[in-house]
């Protein structure tokens, strides 16, 4: 059954494409908030490091709700996802929430390493995307290259003839307005989004699943809450889930336990409102389940089907937690004992699905690995702020063995530089063990591998 009054769409991009720019004039364009009810910058950037680092590193989702030309309304469930790769656990996960993606690409730096990845878990998840150029409004925008760029690079990972066929749309988030024709700018002060409204109504496809079938909810993110614990956010991919029905919880092991069902919340602007059901198709928050976890499925107890668990890429680097046995131990923070960092390192492998944690070489040390420096920094500055102290090695690269060969992390390095320093500049990259590919004139780019 297609619920046609349902989108539910994702924003993808390189760090720093405008994503949560492009979120906040969704919200206050959308003409569900009062004027001044929306304050500030990175609406959704709610966590205190992300408003300090300027980066989205928790995937959130709100809804919209949005009436068209033709008084026809809309729950339009975004998401919006992390930009920096060593939060791409966040993005694969909740793409299992989404029918389509608005793929944001920056008019002047164009497609950049973090473009293609999303890209390719976007595609792998059966999205096709909304491509939307932003940043139209600086003056060294190259929209027409950019394009290019993206086709090249959809061609490269393998789409099919009608993701080629993309829509595009060109914005500035940040004076918030969106066209789908690049030389119909408007004037400053001038110009709406609502451009980029149509092209998701338009193009994201309408949830096309079975109401009648038996239940099933693919639990995706983990919220907690000090009065009723813990709470499961995911999707409802068949069936209707109701509040105080009894539920089967599948976990990715296949393991089973029978839970009911407390609350059901669905997501209205930046919130959430309590209701009695939540129809096929959409996005929910279940409060109740005692043991629900990321990738578990919520079944129907008389006919309990799982769904595809949720795959993550391995962690990268690994480093080792443990006590501070020094001298000066005790006094920076509160929580200082092994069993205080075993508790600490468990509450977040819950909800961080890209990190793992195994013990250590002694019982006051735990190996933590992750996938790069920022994803293992971001925890440890929210571990200092919340009154933990401990001790931290240096990151080590995680190999693997296969086939009889020593396997390393393989990242791909673009450095744009004038010719006269490339020399000096592919000396330095070389001490870090890069393997250089070779060099294009465009814009004197060079590009290594390492």
């Amino acid at each position: 059954m297609k619920r046609r009054e349902i989108r539910n769409v994702a924003i993808i991009a390189h760090v720093d494409h405008g994503k949560t720019t492009l979120v906040d004039q969704l919200l206050r364009q959308c003409g569900q908030f009062r004027a001044g009810e929306l304050k500030g910058d990175c609406i959704l950037d709610s966590n205190p490091l992300e408003r300090e680092r300027g980066i989205t590193i928790l995937a959130k989702n709100c809804a919209i709700a949005y009436t068209d030309r033709d008084g026809v309304s809309y729950h339009i469930n975004i998401i919006d996802t992390p930009g920096h790769a060593d939060f791409g656990g966040e993005v694969e996960r909740v793409l299992k929430m989404a029918d389509g993606a608005l793929l944001l690409v920056d008019a002047v730096e164009g497609v950049m390493p973090q473009t293609r990845y999303v890209l390719g878990k976007a595609i792998a998840s059966g999205l096709r995307p909304i491509v939307v150029i932003n940043k139209m409004d600086r003056p060294e925008e190259r929209h027409a290259d950019v394009l290019d760029e993206v086709f090249d690079l959809l061609v490269d990972l393998g789409a099919d003839d009608h993701t080629l066929d993309f829509p595009v749309v060109y914005a500035s988030g940040r004076d918030g307005w969106t066209v789908t024709d690049p030389d119909a700018r408007p004037a400053p002060g001038e110009g709406d989004i609502h451009a980029l409204f149509d092209a998701i109504i338009r193009h994201v496809p309408v949830p096309d699943l079975d109401a009648s079938a038996p239940l099933q909810v693919l639990i995706t993110t983990l919220d907690h809450s000090d009065y009723v614990g813990r709470i499961g956010i995911g999707r409802v991919f068949a069936g209707t889930l109701r509040s105080g029905q009894t539920v089967v919880s599948i976990d990715r092991h296949g393991g089973r336990t029978t839970e009911r069902v407390g609350q059901l919340f669905c997501f209205d602007g930046l919130g959430r409102t309590e209701v009695d059901h939540i129809d096929v198709g959409d996005i929910c928050a279940v409060v109740g389940l005692g043991r629900v976890d990321i990738g578990d499925t919520l079944a129907d107890p008389e006919n309990p089907q799982a769904l595809p668990a949720v795959h993550v890429d391995e962690p990268t680097l690994h480093m080792t937690f443990r006590i501070n046995n020094g001298p000066f131990a005790g006094r920076e923070g509160k929580y200082v004992t092994s069993r205080h960092l075993r508790e600490r390192l468990e509450k977040e492998i819950q909800s961080n699905v890209a990190l793992r944690v195994a013990p250590g070489e002694t019982l006051d040390e735990f190996e933590v690995s992750g996938r790069g420096l920022l994803h293992l920094g971001i925890l440890l500055e929210n571990m200092r702020r919340e009154g933990y102290e401990l001790c931290v090695g240096k990151p080590r690269v995680i190999y693997h063995e296969e086939g009889g060969r020593r396997l390393e992390p393989m990242e791909d390095l673009t450095v744009d530089v004038r010719r006269d320093v490339l020399g000096p500049v592919m000396q330095l990259v070389a001490t870090a063990g890069a393997k250089w590919c070779g060099w294009t004139h465009a814009a004197t780019r060079s590009t290594w591998s390492s």
